[in-house]
């Protein structure tokens, strides 16, 4: 899910229907350049302050698995382990590719070759960003993991499966360098998921993951101990990953832990919605996260298929339900109380990718604080605006300086940690 902010006085979107999108400004072209990869040492030490701190105590070579004497607050499940590669990329290239501009469809492995090979003539250039390429541990529930572990110093765990390949080894080591717990982490023989996300000028990103053939946790994997001593559990709603969301919800319950669920996409929504109201209707999903276009298919064929209306829907069946709305904020509901936040103005938007995520890890770190529901909705519009002040889902050491004067400005309180 990703939110929409303002880029030069225009309102941007990860996920919008095709009659929203307004064509770029011309751009310059430029050679493709080696993409960054933050995995290495000397980047993680500059990109997580966090890790620094850790590694300079205990030697910067040593792999550690964070936190296994006690259980994260916060777990994520995500049952495949993803690479994403981002790029800045030109218009044309989205017109070459198959699908709707600003959603996520999955594609085989070839067509994911064929459009990284495609890169190469299509990379936008910028004064600004010296490196329009970047490749890092991906997927939602990650984003959202890794915020609230190096951005908000909250003790967070990844439940899920990665490859015995490099992109496998690259999600370990990003995400353990970043603080999250991953010894719920299972390696597995086989690839790891990997997703192009192409920003365009205006920082609106297209999606396009390889999921197939890529390992993952299975239900009958999963056991109680997965679960013992955590508060929330975190996913994200994907049809082919639902008998192990069903699996991780009944031992979330069976251990008193909330549950939070991401609507994911519209097109997931769209296609699968079925499925999805039954599982929102449960009554097993304590937290729904939905932005303006999913909402929108949420009710489709309804009288009434506002972002409000499907606010009221959603809040019937869970405690917190959120839908974000881009440039004019959230609207947010917890029992009676209904609120509506402005987005944070101040703001340049480079890539939407991970705002939603971002924006999730924000309220998160409001409900484990004890925080108002609408200081909830403050705190995730900060770190969603932090996010999009760069290319990728990961936000560096700036911005989350950035979000922490925003969140000082607001009057909400700051995280221990300070990178």
């Amino acid at each position: 899910m990703s939110i929409r902010s303002l880029n030069n006085g225009r309102p941007i979107g990860a996920l919008r229907s095709e009659g929203q999108w307004k064509s770029p400004p011309d751009a310059v072209l430029g050679t493709h350049p080696e993409p960054e990869t933050t995995t290495s040492k000397e980047t993680l030490l500059r990109e997580s302050p966090k890790a620094t701190q850790r590694l300079k105590s205990m030697g910067a070579e040593t792999l550690v698995n964070n936190g296994e004497a006690k259980a994260p607050l916060i777990l994520g499940l995500q049952p495949a382990a993803l690479i994403d590669h981002v790029a800045r990329v030109d218009w044309s290239l989205l017109h070459r590719i198959p699908g709707e501009r600003g959603g996520s469809i999955p594609v085989e492995f070839k067509e994911l070759e064929h459009i990284l090979s495609e890169l190469k003539k299509h990379i936008l250039t910028s004064v600004d960003d010296p490196s329009p390429m970047k490749t890092m541990a991906g997927g939602s529930v990650a984003n959202t993991i890794r915020g609230l572990s190096s951005g908000f110093g909250v003790n967070s765990g990844m439940i899920g499966a990665y490859g015995d390949d490099e992109q496998g080894q690259l999600f370990v080591s990003n995400m353990n360098f970043t603080g999250v717990n991953i010894s719920r982490l299972r390696k597995k023989t086989g690839p790891t998921a990997q997703c192009v996300c192409l920003v365009d000028a205006y920082g609106n990103r297209t999606m396009r993951p390889c999921l197939s053939t890529a390992v993952k946790v299975q239900g009958d994997e999963l056991t109680k101990d997965d679960f013992s001593g955590s508060k929330w559990l975190v996913m994200r709603y994907g049809i082919f990953n639902l008998e192990v969301t069903q699996a991780a919800i009944r031992f979330a319950k069976q251990e008193g832990l909330s549950v939070s669920i991401d609507l994911a996409s519209f097109e997931m929504v769209r296609n699968f919605r079925e499925p999805l109201l039954k599982l929102l209707e449960s009554g097993e999903i304590d937290l729904c996260f939905a932005n303006e276009d999913e909402a929108t298919e949420l009710l489709r064929g309804e009288a009434n298929a506002s972002p409000e209306a499907a606010l009221e829907y959603l809040s019937k069946y869970c405690q917190w339900a959120v839908v974000t709305l881009g440039a004019n904020g959230c609207i947010a509901k917890h029992a009676q109380e209904v609120v509506r936040v402005p987005a944070i103005g101040e703001t340049k938007a480079v890539d939407a990718t991970g705002a939603g995520d971002l924006f999730a890890g924000g309220f998160l770190y409001g409900l484990v604080k004890g925080l108002s529901l609408e200081e909830c909705c403050k705190v995730g519009s900060c770190s969603g605006g932090a996010v999009i002040r760069s290319l990728g889902g990961e936000v560096t050491p700036e911005n989350w300086q950035w979000m922490y004067k925003q969140m000082q400005i607001k009057g909400l309180p700051l995280p221990d940690i300070r990178n």
